[in-house]
């Protein structure tokens, strides 16, 4: 049973939809916001050029650089009068990016959010979670209201504070955890260590998100937590959480919830399309935000795009996992390569714990990579057999060698409690 009767309309009737909104979005921005209007006029279009949703590559980008170029609310198309709430990035390359919504938008969010919950498996009188942070992150937020607005309970316990997460999945009897992948295994640690089998609590699935993971890494998820584990995908300059979802009947891809966000996969090199299920960078036009509309908005996220119905019923186009980021690229001589191929392969090999970090520094005109990988509490090998182990299976599967392979022991690699893992350290301009 779907949340809102629009995941199983036909194509016809999306298009339609996003034909409309997106002709309202246009000339909302077009009205409002003097960046998008200079935008619009060098490249010669007005609203009036926008028919239907075909007509979005006439469109120009939009830039997470212009978004911070605009800081903090140049390129918000109401008055502050009008706005109900404010969240923010995190800001770790740069400014923040500053978002806002008015009760409009507040009220779609809760709605998708709400739509996703249901499509991964919560149902209303369940006991949700929280884990994700807080503030100005809109992790936190988001789920606490699409938890409420779907019927469930909501147990706002926030990121970190380990020992009372672990406390309430026990005595609150939760049904459900929202957190990160790297945060669901880090519980797993913790607790072991305190004698916990969490796979004998009432806890039934996770809903994770904000960072990319592998399968390997959900199996061990699931495994660990004795849980079924879905994934869910959004970003702050979009509206947060929930822009798509996997649905509990399949996991195979992520419904985008398109009546509200438009998506389009591109090479992010030259900016065209990519062929029918061919990899690229996802840009998101939203069709239906006030406060801070986002035309063919560039995620950096890089992933595949599928039409077909799904076994679920929905019809809402399908986004694969997310791979990596455009920007995250490594070339390590002259192999391209993105840290989450990486994990993949190694979470692959059942010597190997879910822990790394990627060390990158410039020696000379050359980039150079130094991994460092956690062997499983069950290994009874060597370090250098472990090693030798890692650096032929990524060579057999990327064609990649490290230059320096460390293998350390359970528990070495620092665990984060509270927001996304780093798992790339790039030295290289230091």
């Amino acid at each position: 049973m779907v949340y809102n009767e629009i995941e199983t309309a036909s194509r016809a009737e999306v298009t339609a939809l996003q034909s409309k909104r997106l002709r309202e979005t246009v000339e909302h921005v077009y009205e409002n916001v003097p960046w998008y209007r200079e935008q619009f006029e060098e490249l010669g279009i007005t609203p009036e050029d926008i028919e239907t949703i075909d007509d979005i590559t006439k469109l120009p980008f939009t830039t997470k650089e212009d978004i911070r170029d605009n800081y903090p609310m140049d390129l918000f198309a109401v008055d502050r009068s009008e706005l109900r709430r404010i969240h923010a990035s995190s800001g770790t390359t740069g400014k923040p990016k500053i978002v806002g919504y008015t009760e409009d938008d507040l009220g779609v969010w809760r709605e998708a959010m709400a739509r996703s919950l249901k499509a991964g498996g919560v149902e209303p009188g369940m006991m949700v979670q929280n884990a994700y942070g807080y503030g100005l992150f809109t992790g936190g937020l988001g789920f606490h209201d699409g938890i409420q607005e779907l019927g469930a309970s909501v147990i706002p316990t926030g990121g970190g504070n380990t020992a009372r997460q672990l406390d309430m999945l026990q005595d609150l009897e939760s049904d459900v955890l929202c957190c990160t992948p790297s945060y669901c295994l880090y519980l797993a640690e913790e607790a072991e260590e305190r004698g916990i089998d969490l796979s004998e609590l009432p806890l039934s699935r996770v809903v994770i998100g904000a960072e990319p993971f592998t399968d390997p890494m959900r199996e061990e998820i699931e495994e660990a937590l004795g849980v079924s584990a879905v994934d869910v995908y959004g970003l702050s300059e979009v509206i947060g959480p929930g822009v798509s979802i996997e649905c509990t009947e399949a996991q195979d891809g992520l419904h985008i919830w398109e009546d509200h966000f438009y998506p389009e996969v591109l090479d992010p090199e030259t900016g065209e399309p990519v062929g029918e299920g061919e990899e690229g960078e996802l840009v998101i036009t939203s069709l239906t935000k006030q406060a801070l509309p986002m035309i063919r908005y560039r995620t950096g996220d890089m992933t595949r795009l599928n039409y077909d119905t799904c076994e679920c019923g929905r019809t809402m186009v399908r986004m694969d996992n997310i791979t990596g980021r455009a920007d995250d690229l490594i070339i390590v001589r002259g192999v391209n390569v993105y840290p989450s191929q990486i994990e993949e392969v190694m979470l692959d090999m059942e010597d190997v714990a879910p822990y790394y970090r990627i060390d990158l520094y410039r020696k000379g005109n050359l980039d150079t990579m130094e991994l460092t990988v956690e062997y499983h509490e069950d290994y009874e090998g060597t370090h250098a057999e472990l090693e030798a182990q890692i650096e032929n299976r990524l060579k057999d599967v990327l064609d990649v060698k490290p230059d320096e392979i460390e293998v350390v022991g359970p528990g070495v690699i620092e665990r984060t409690e509270v927001g996304k893992v780093k798992r790339v350290f790039d030295h290289r301009e230091e």
